[in-house]
């Protein structure tokens, strides 16, 4: 047993659990045998490792701190990478520009701890020189970023990590039903084999012990977008971490959280916060893309 994570044996499926992304990681494995439930937890913990120790923005000496911080100068860059910048720019098409991967700096201005603690003016306005998607310059083999324009995959990079985890144990055990969950952003690689759903409880942001509903999935992913643990309180007023790049500030009358169902985990989320964004259309955009959703206000 690796003491990186952790299997434990319930009636009809096996949980493996270990830690990643800031987030508490679980995969639920339709099987009694504890050697596959052990091969699938290490293969999913060592793909989230990979992905966690290239494409975060906390760590020094990745591929990330070398693409935020080489100040105008071109970085090379693999398949995967542009896979991914070509999904963002998707999402800045989508979201008119209002899902923006270089929005992230504005994290040096806003700190969401729950305190009263709002940023100056000032603070905000200096910032936003250093927004724009549109300001990135890459190609299939490099990426060139201006002096002080940062990229964050965290608004993506949990629910890629999931997709990725999931692609991985299917190839593993094409016939084994698994739900991998990093933190409440879910993929299920295939029904169960009694034709049973998986319940899976949906956060209630005001209060982390508790659930507002269970929801039945047989396959497919399952994102959650919302403020549970992220916000600011001043004055009575409620603060979202989701922040607009247009602004700096965050959205005006956003959901307290939107869960989205999809195919696959990355869409599911892109839709989840695309929807916090829309502020007060929230319901309306969500049906306009015709999917499963639960917004809680």
């Amino acid at each position: 047993m690796n003491d990186a994570f952790t299997i434990e044996q319930k009636s009809d499926h096996i949980i493996g659990r270990f830690a990643a992304m800031a987030s508490p990681c679980e995969l639920l494995i339709e099987t009694k045998d504890p050697l596959l439930a052990n091969h699938l937890t290490s293969l999913a913990y060592k793909e989230s490792q990979r992905i966690e120790q290239k494409f975060s923005r906390y760590l020094p000496n990745n591929l990330m701190a070398n693409i935020n911080h080489r100040m105008g100068k071109a970085v090379a860059i693999d398949d995967e990478t542009f896979r991914l910048l070509e999904f963002a720019n998707t999402c800045f098409e989508l979201s008119d520009g209002m899902f923006d991967i270089t929005s992230g700096v504005l994290r040096k201005a806003w700190k969401f701890d729950g305190s009263d603690n709002l940023p100056t003016p000032d603070a905000v306005k200096v910032l936003m020189p250093h927004i724009g998607w549109r300001k990135v310059k890459y190609t299939q083999s490099s990426i060139t970023l201006a002096k002080g324009m940062e990229l964050d995959f965290g608004g993506i990079g949990k629910e890629y990590a999931v997709d990725c985890v999931a692609k991985l144990c299917a190839e593993s055990a094409s016939t084994t039903s698994i739900v991998v969950n990093f933190g409440g952003d879910i993929q299920v690689t295939r029904a169960r084999h009694n034709s049973q759903p998986w319940h899976i409880g949906i956060e209630n942001p005001e209060d982390d012990n508790s659930t507002t509903k269970v929801l039945k999935i047989v396959s497919g992913g399952l994102a959650t977008s919302g403020d549970a643990r992220r916000y600011l309180l001043k004055d009575g007023k409620h603060y979202s971490h989701i922040l607009n790049p247009e602004t700096g500030y965050p959205t005006e009358t956003a959901a307290r959280s939107v869960t989205v169902a999809a195919p696959h985990c990355i869409q599911a989320g892109l839709l989840a916060t695309m929807a916090l964004l829309k502020g007060p259309n929230a319901e309306v955009f969500l049906e306009q893309q015709d999917v499963k959703f639960w917004c809680y206000r």
